[in-house]
């Protein structure tokens, strides 16, 4: 899949150019992690966001956060996902 607007919301602005983003999405960690999925939101992403994401929702759904490690203007590069999922043993 692709990247979809609609699916990314922002949580919070600090004013000093931190944003706490939310992104939710049938794709898996991996595919959101490359770099280039969030180039439609450059001019809004900064370097040190962090998504808070739920990812593969269709599949063996997942949640995490990654962080925008990159933002040259063009392209967007996020960090691999940190899985939040904890396990459920019931």
């Amino acid at each position: 899949m692709a990247y979809t607007d609609a699916n990314l919301s922002l949580v919070n602005y600090s004013g000093n150019g931190f944003h706490i983003w939310h992104y939710s999405t049938t794709d898996a960690a991996a595919v959101v992690d490359t770099a280039g999925y969030f180039n439609s939101r450059v001019s809004d992403m900064n370097v040190g966001d962090v998504i808070f994401a739920s990812v593969d929702t269709d599949g063996t759904p997942g949640f995490g956060i990654f962080v925008v490690n990159a933002n040259n203007g063009t392209v967007v590069d996020v960090t691999n996902m940190t899985d939040l999922a904890a396990g459920d043993s019931d």
